[in-house]
């Protein structure tokens, strides 16, 4: 593995995110000086949280998995993540409506997600399920050490056992075909097909290797965290706060000083200069790329993931066919993503996810009352809608959302709405998201791999990138594996070795993740 040659002792780390807070973490363990800045007032990045009249809403994500990963960096200083955050087990993990009218919980534990397979479509459906279980806890052992959570200098380093294993396992077929073999039932292949949008990719094309995400949804467990899902990174800025990391926070980086190959300092808006022996660079990949004075070396342009409309509401009532997490399913499938990645028109016949986090914490919410995050995918700024049109179609599209929800059995939401905040792609244009996109650079075969941005820069010796848009790739668990990664990169210390094993369901986590890794640089 490459790392970082010289002197690394003190490291400054650019953006304190979950994937700046896990690198900080795993560095303070490794001996070094950490200083961590932070444009915001407070951690979290994505994972933020604003107070909308007494509502505390988390802005990004909101799905919990793979909490392991989380409880890997707070034992680099000594600490955990379950002696600092309350993890409830969701069960179900979601719930999921359908057009037709049925409904299915999906539960995590196979005996109970198998009773009610049969249930909901039958023995055939049933036993069809346990096979794919089987299946999908293979293509997760055949991939993770070696494909998701090792840094990649060399597209060689596929050549492994480990790669015909996942061929074997169909790897390299196509999502929608494989979950086809175990599951007819097209209600249940959405179950397991779905999570390939927040890869970029419609379940016909992208690869079955993808699956891996369905496993940590739907196997490995999903979990809430007390607090919202804030209280991850808050957490994980406490911890390293106490492990003695130095925090500036509403401070921006606006220039790296550099000479021989090295930076020797960033700058700060203020004037500052802070001297360091290291950079890791967890913020958006422009942002990045704007520091670094420069683009990556691509055969193409990236391309990014579908974005997303996001409505949060507080409301004055709720509606008890709500699980914690609801995916409320059209009656369109492959036309949707039709219209998310190739057409760029807004979803005919939405989809949507709806998170109701009151369900395990009353607290997020006034006394009485509730809050609901709904999520609808939409095209990206460079497939669809430009930002700016967003300003006066977002208003709009939020009304159609709340008659599609009222339509799907919520009746009364427009009226019960007390406080709300909609987020479009102008939003997270705003934000310094690529493409008006939360989702990234998108995991496609190009870009999946050691063809994704790699986190060594080219030119730089002692520049190392963390986040969604570099290895491993987008969602929670995936940029916490980042962090790790990136820190390995400073201390040399190859980390893929360390527990990659799941907590104890008692404690667990959630997140959606994907399988992408890089070597291209920004040089």
């Amino acid at each position: 593995m490459k790392a970082v040659p010289g002197r690394t002792d003190h490291v400054v780390v650019v953006g304190a995110g979950l994937s700046g807070l896990a690198c900080a973490l795993h560095l303070l363990g490794a001996g070094r000086r950490v200083t961590v800045v932070e444009r915001d007032a407070g951690p979290g990045g994505r994972a933020g949280r604003v107070d909308l009249g007494g509502y505390q809403v988390d802005t990004g994500p909101t799905v919990l998995t793979m909490p392991h990963l989380a409880d890997e960096a707070f034992a680099a200083v000594g600490d955990s993540l379950h002696a600092r955050v309350e993890l409830v087990p969701l069960h179900p993990a979601y719930r999921a409506g359908f057009a037709d009218g049925s409904a299915l919980d999906v539960h995590t534990d196979g005996e109970a997600m198998e009773a009610e397979v049969r249930r909901f479509a039958g023995a055939d459906q049933a036993a069809g399920y346990r096979r794919l279980r089987k299946w999908l806890q293979l293509l997760h052992q055949a991939q993770m050490r070696r494909f998701i959570d090792t840094n990649f200098d060399s597209p060689f380093q596929l050549l492994h056992p480990d790669l015909a294993r996942l061929a074997a396992l169909g790897g390299f077929g196509r999502l929608d075909r494989r979950i086809g073999r175990f599951l007819s039932d097209p209600r249940l292949r959405r179950i397991f097909t779905f999570q390939a949008l927040y890869a970029g990719v419609a379940p016909a094309q992208a690869l079955a290797a993808y699956a891996v995400i369905a496993y940590m949804d739907t196997v490995a467990g999903v979990w809430f965290p007390k607090g919202g899902m804030h209280a991850l990174p808050r957490a994980m800025a406490d911890a390293a706060d106490e492990a003695g990391a130095d925090f500036r926070w509403s401070a921006e980086v606006t220039a790296l000083e550099r000479s021989a190959g090295r930076v020797r300092a960033v700058r700060l808006a203020t004037g500052e200069r802070i001297p360091c022996d290291a950079v890791v660079l967890s913020c958006e990949l422009p942002s990045a790329y704007r520091l670094l004075g420069r683009s990556p070396r691509r055969p193409v342009r990236l391309r990014h993931s579908p974005s997303a409309v996001i409505l949060h509401a507080g409301t004055d009532r709720t509606w008890p066919g709500l699980a914690h997490h609801t995916l409320s399913f059209g009656a369109a499938w492959e036309k949707t993503f039709d219209e998310l990645t190739r057409t760029g028109k807004l979803m005919s016949d939405p989809s949507l996810l709806i998170t109701r986090p009151t369900t395990h914490d009353p607290t997020l919410a006034p006394p009485g009352r509730h809050l609901h995050y709904v999520l609808a995918p939409c095209p990206n700024t460079v497939v669809g809608p430009p930002a700016a049109t967003w300003h006066e179609l977002g208003p709009r599209y939020r009304d159609s959302l709340s008659t599609a929800l009222e339509r799907r059995g919520l009746d009364g939401f427009q009226d019960s709405v007390q406080e709300e905040l909609l987020v479009t792609p102008l939003d997270w244009a705003a934000q310094g998201h690529a493409a008006g996109s939360p989702f990234s650079v998108s995991h496609t075969f190009a870009q999946t791999g050691p063809f994704r941005p790699r986190n060594l820069v080219g030119g730089l010796d002692n520049v190392v990138l963390a986040g969604c848009g570099t290895t491993p790739g987008v969602g929670v668990p995936t940029v916490l594996i980042s962090g790790k990664l990136a820190a390995a990169r400073v201390t040399g210390n190859d980390r893929r070795a360390g527990p990659s094993r799941p907590m104890s369901p008692a404690v667990g986590g959630a997140a959606s993740v994907t399988t992408a890794r890089g070597t291209d640089d920004p040089s």
